[in-house]
């Protein structure tokens, strides 16, 4: 059995870890509200300029997108949004083996695989499995900006555009509740328009300013970096609660820990106490 000074040193180091998690909480708690505001703020810009991509597919512009046009595949992009730093339970791990579940599929297919990776766990993890990583960026915080998430992307769009990759993935966690965090994978491109937003009846058209194809230009790649955007802001929301979540339950088992470790030390210093007072009793009777 462990010393009692051995004990208290023990004791002492999980109280000061538990005072750490717990703070650790707390901040990731105050950070969780500011990126669901963030989050919630920014889903109905998302769900506007979709139902618009929606109309627009359905219309009979004379100029059509590459944006619009499928094609076969023989490679594909996916865009990973990860977290620069830890501490977030399974948050990572579990988004991280739904990729590879779906990159062993298209690579089964024959399907060639090249990623956009934003967050530093998956820019670390996907290069030490060797995968294809054409860009990266990390750094983004805890307030994102849309500037910081277009260089990657274009880097994809750009790609697709010149016929190096066929289609285009986004891979992030949707947030569901503070408990329950989602890993989703949604295709970008080419744009699927299968479920409009609203029905649309008879006969009708867009009337385009300058034309077609300056207006198509520029509201899908607007769309498209919507999307983007609104993965990152949703895995930012993501992280945090998943942080405040892990750091409640590292706090909560450091607090048991030190209860079995009290209760240890009392144990001994008790049988310590009990052999001291038989010694001495040994001892008068000895004289």
């Amino acid at each position: 059995m462990a010393s009692g000074k051995e004990i208290r040193t023990k004791i002492g180091s999980i109280k000061n870890t538990e005072k750490i998690t717990r703070a650790m909480g707390m901040v990731a708690a105050s950070k969780m509200r500011k990126t669901q505001e963030r989050m919630r703020a920014t889903r109905p810009y998302s769900r506007k300029i979709a139902q618009i991509i929606s109309h627009l597919a359905q219309a009979n512009p004379e100029y059509k997108h590459s944006f619009l046009i499928e094609r076969k595949i023989k490679k594909t992009g996916i865009v990973l949004v990860s977290s620069d730093r830890g501490l977030c339970g399974g948050l990572n791990s579990n988004l991280f083996r739904v990729v590879l579940k779906q990159m062993k599929q298209w690579e089964s297919d024959g399907v060639g695989i090249g990623m956009s990776v934003i967050g530093k766990k998956g820019a670390g993890f996907f290069s030490a499995i060797g995968a294809e990583i054409i860009a990266q960026t990390s750094g983004l915080g805890d307030t994102p900006h849309l500037e910081g998430v277009i260089g990657v992307i274009k880097v994809m769009l750009d790609a697709y555009e010149a016929g190096e990759i066929d289609a285009v993935s986004i891979a992030y966690n949707d947030f569901v509740n503070t408990m329950t965090q989602k890993p989703t994978i949604e295709q970008i491109l080419p744009i699927h328009t299968e479920t409009l937003v609203e029905e649309l009846k008879g006969p009708w058209d867009y009337i385009y300013e300058p034309d077609a194809k300056e207006v198509l230009d520029g509201l899908l790649s607007r769309y498209v970096e919507s999307i983007a955007y609104q993965g990152v802001v949703e895995n930012n929301a993501c992280e945090q609660a998943a942080r405040m979540v892990a750091m409640k339950s590292a706090s909560d088992n450091a607090g048991k820990l030190i209860e079995e470790l009290e209760l240890i030390y009392n144990k001994a210093r008790q049988a310590s106490i009990t052999q001291e007072i038989s010694e001495i009793v040994g001892g008068a009777a000895a004289v």
